[in-house]
């Protein structure tokens, strides 16, 4: 029996069990996560949790020893505890069935197979203002509608996933020749102005969780270098790392809090391929605090400057890609053929840049959601919101107002931010004693 073999032998042996429950803490529900760890376990547990829109206010990691235990206060996006039994059952079952089976790597190869009911398109090359109207005006020319998208914007560069159906059959486009056309005219708009990185448009048949696709592409384009921004910038997240003699590289990570942001932070190390032993995640309304205990797949700490600089700016990319900045403007309205090319196009020639987007398609209802600056990414003005809310309709596009549009802030330094200390906000007294924390060899 091979290794391989082997570990999914344990896995069946010892399946997760999840534990949820409303009582241990007075204003969030704690989830428990027991299982034989793999490297993707914590990324799959917390993904879960993402996909359900939970918001993650406490976490406790703990995963030596080939053991995975992991704690988490989380609570609905009103603020409120999770108490409809539906939903409780179904994020059992959920990380039950996943926990312990690591998610498909990053990807190296191009996959041209589209799903049945749609054809996926990754796309990557250099922002600018328009990119999207572009994008969206090629896939209406050659009779493509979006049904979902997402598109992130970050240092200079673009990616997005885009789903697309036939106008006609409402289903994937499988015929070749077609799609090289729609391949080769994407890869044109794409490609303008690039500059000396490769534009990039492919057809993909990957089943990766599409936010993860999205790190992946950014991370593969290199968009962490070359940010000239001073360290001590409030806009900036403040990573910084410390090894613990030859055991541990410890993370900490301050930044303003916001929604996936957890997510976005261990998907980044584990397509990085460190693994988290220990860690504990504390957020607050002003600031969110991560400390993560780390090694390689290989077992060793971090131990060059030049990689400890690499993992410092790829985490850095990693919380500002889908920072809230910007204006936030919420489209809903009968979906139509061509109708992200007609919103796009409005915000264009009203010199809107889309900073980033989500596309989605239910039931014949477009609900989509921009991120918007001028185009030299000020905020904009709200004579100039006010009449394209008049072009477009009233009633079908909205300002989602926010009291804050900065992307990231870094508080005050809090004198007290060891783990043990951070660890007591997450349970009471009497219960840390259980999920001490115990630093061992492994």
């Amino acid at each position: 029996m091979d290794d391989d073999e082997y570990a999914k032998l344990i896995r069946r042996m010892n399946p997760p069990r999840v534990v949820i429950d409303n009582n241990a803490s007075d204003d969030a529900t704690v989830i428990q996560v027991d299982s034989v760890n793999k490297h993707g376990t914590l990324l799959e547990v917390v993904q879960v949790l993402t996909d359900m829109n939970l918001v993650i206010k406490k976490a406790y990691i703990s995963s030596d020893g080939g053991w995975f235990m992991d704690v988490f206060k989380v609570i609905d996006q009103d603020g409120n505890k999770i108490r409809d039994t539906q939903v409780l059952d179904y994020i059992q079952r959920r990380i039950e069935s996943n926990a312990g089976w690591f998610i498909p790597p990053l990807r190296s190869s191009v996959g041209v197979m589209p799903t049945d009911e749609y054809t996926a398109i990754e796309l990557a090359g250099t922002d600018r203002p328009g990119l999207l109207s572009e994008v969206s005006a090629v896939l209406t020319d050659l009779h493509c509608n979006v049904v979902n998208a997402e598109i992130w914007t970050h240092n200079t560069r673009a990616a997005a996933v885009i789903h697309v159906t036939d106008n006609s059959t409402s289903s994937a486009i499988t015929d070749p020749i077609r799609l090289s056309t729609i391949k080769e005219l994407l890869c044109n708009v794409v490609r303008t102005n690039s500059g000396s990185r490769a534009a990039k448009t492919v057809f993909s048949c990957s089943d990766t969780h599409r936010e993860r696709r999205l790190h992946q592409i950014m991370f593969d384009d290199r968009d962490y270098e070359g940010v000239k921004r001073a360290k001590t910038s409030a806009s900036r997240p403040s990573v910084t790392l410390m090894n613990i003699e030859k055991d541990y590289t410890v993370v900490t990570m301050r930044s303003k809090d916001r929604p996936k942001l957890v997510f976005d932070v261990v998907c980044t190390l584990t397509d990085m391929q460190y693994v988290v032993f220990h860690g504990m995640v504390s957020t607050e309304p002003v600031e969110a605090y991560q400390e993560f205990y780390i090694r390689h797949v290989d077992g060793l700490p971090i131990n060059s400057e030049a990689e400890q600089e690499r993992v410092i700016q790829c985490l850095e990319a990693a919380i500002e890609r889908r920072a809230s900045e910007g204006l936030e403007l919420e489209l809903s309205a009968e979906d139509r053929v061509g109708l992200l090319s007609d919103i796009t196009r409005t915000f264009r020639e009203n010199s809107l840049t889309i900073v980033r987007a989500e596309i989605s398609t239910r039931e014949g209802k477009a609900k989509d959601t921009f991120y918007v600056t001028d185009v030299t990414g000020n905020p904009v003005e709200s004579k100039i919101v006010e009449s394209i809310r008049q072009q477009i309709g009233v009633s079908k596009l909205k300002v989602k107002k926010k009291e804050d549009c900065s992307v990231l802030g870094t508080s005050r330094p809090s004198q007290e931010t060891t783990m043990g200390y951070l660890l007591s906000n997450i349970f009471k007294p009497k219960s840390l004693q259980s999920f001490k924390l115990h630093l061992s060899h492994s």
